[in-house]
């Protein structure tokens, strides 16, 4: 029996030498496909690998709160802390905000307690790209097949799991990366059946963090709600020296100004905290969309990160 070079050396014809080719050129392909789908594999468990969520000092920020109605078709689907909100409609919901990474299952124990379904959760939105509200954002995508928007500025910083954030990156990624369907920019609409969310552009806090204003109704009245990312400063450096932000100062000061000239009826905000969502409602309180009627606290809260603002560029 001859080799297989041999074999080729004393082939009859030009034509069984291409189909020999062939047949190897396609074996050799076969195996450079397994080969690359295995490098890929193996890439995408490294990268799962180095995701490291910060660890949550604050108890609060998982700790499971009772989902309640705030105002028409507006829900909270929150933690205790973390702020995360349903809007629903005829043609599917809208969630804004994740929490943590574990906060996936209480989310959606959540909106199934208040009666409707996760899976019909058609856009995911987010305040802001903090592990503490994008934490379980690749999750749930997968889990609903939901649509994501994210402000354009947030976007790589979203992509690549925090690891580009100004403040908090460097170390690999904070959260599970998740690339957007949609990248919005200020004063966007966002609109599912009836609904329509204007996105307000709101940066400082993150390059691309951002507020959401839209009206919802119940038999009463109309409401006009707005979902405030506040700007709190999270970095200690001086604005100078944030090396990969310099527009940091200069967007605060835009922000503050901003949200001093927005109307409402409601306001909410990333943190419960931030709106004392724990004074104004507790669990098995009936429906009371004024309780959250809170301007002269929204007011005191802007002046108060205002000072925080002027005493940091000080």
């Amino acid at each position: 029996m001859t080799s297989g070079a041999e074999f080729i050396l004393q082939a009859d014809t030009f034509d069984h030498q291409l189909s020999s080719g062939y047949q190897y050129m396609h074996k050799c392909s076969i195996q450079n496909i397994i080969l690359a789908t295995i490098f890929s594999l193996a890439a995408i468990s490294v990268t799962a690998q180095k995701v490291q969520e910060p660890k949550a000092t604050n108890p609060e920020w998982s700790q499971p709160y009772q989902p309640l109605r705030i105002a028409g078709n507006l829900y909270y689907v929150g933690t205790y802390e973390l702020a995360c909100y349903l809007i629903t409609t005829t043609d599917g919901n809208i969630l804004i905000n994740t929490g943590l990474a574990a906060s996936a299952s209480q989310i959606k124990n959540n909106i199934e307690t208040l009666g409707f379904k996760f899976a019909d959760t058609k856009i995911l939105l987010t305040t802001q790209v903090h592990y503490d509200h994008v934490g379980a954002m690749a999750a749930i995508k997968k889990m609903t097949g939901a649509q994501l928007m994210v402000d354009e500025k947030d976007a790589a910083v979203l992509a690549d799991g925090g690891n580009s954030d100004y403040a908090f990156g460097g170390n690999g990624s904070l959260f599970e990366p998740v690339k957007a369907d949609r990248l919005l920019h200020d004063s966007d609409t966002i609109q599912l059946r009836d609904m329509q969310l204007v996105m307000l552009h709101h940066p400082g806090h993150t390059k691309g963090s951002c507020s959401f204003l839209f009206t919802v109704k119940d038999d009463q009245r109309s409401y006009k709600v707005l979902i405030a990312n506040m700007p709190t400063i999270v970095t200690e450096k001086k604005f100078a020296d944030v090396i990969g932000y310099p527009e940091i100062a200069r967007d605060y000061a835009y922000t503050l100004k901003a949200m001093k000239n927005i109307s409402f009826d409601i306001w909410l905000a990333s943190h419960t905290s931030q709106y004392k969502l724990h004074d104004k409602h507790q669990p098995r309180d009936a429906y009371n969309p004024a309780a959250f009627t809170d301007k002269q606290g929204y007011d005191a809260a802007i002046s108060d990160l205002q000072k925080q603002y002027d005493e940091k560029i000080r």
